[in-house]
């Protein structure tokens, strides 16, 4: 099954109960972990449950093997595991703490490291 059409899949099913903020990050240049990274927000920690759980079900059914759930006892963060595509589903604040969409940027950090002197 090809990467892209994973995260289309991830996507949907996120949409389909209602996940706001939905950011798709392609990390290949970054890391060898995953080619994309699937970022949304849940209004409530069943919302999150439920997200993830949708996600995890329409990705078998397209045939995707999923490696892992985290995170599901708490559902401030959970993520689903699918090899090339990874999804969070955060709390708002939790994703604004972790700030994801920055740290997995491919645009060079503004900050300067300090020189050793």
């Amino acid at each position: 099954m090809r990467k892209a059409t994973l995260a289309t899949i991830a996507v949907s099913a996120l949409e389909d109960i209602k996940a706001r903020d939905i950011t798709v990050l392609d990390v290949r240049k970054l890391t060898s972990i995953a080619d994309t990274l699937v970022i949304a927000s849940a209004d409530s920690h069943r919302q999150a449950k439920s997200l993830a759980h949708h996600v995890r079900d329409k990705l078998k059914e397209a045939g995707a093997r999923i490696l892992g759930v985290e995170g599901e006892e708490s559902a401030e963060w959970v993520l689903v595991d699918a090899g090339d595509v990874v999804v969070h589903v955060m709390q708002p604040a939790v994703r604004a703490y972790y700030n994801l969409e920055e740290l997995w940027s491919a645009r060079p950090s503004s900050r300067k490291a300090k020189s050793a002197a």
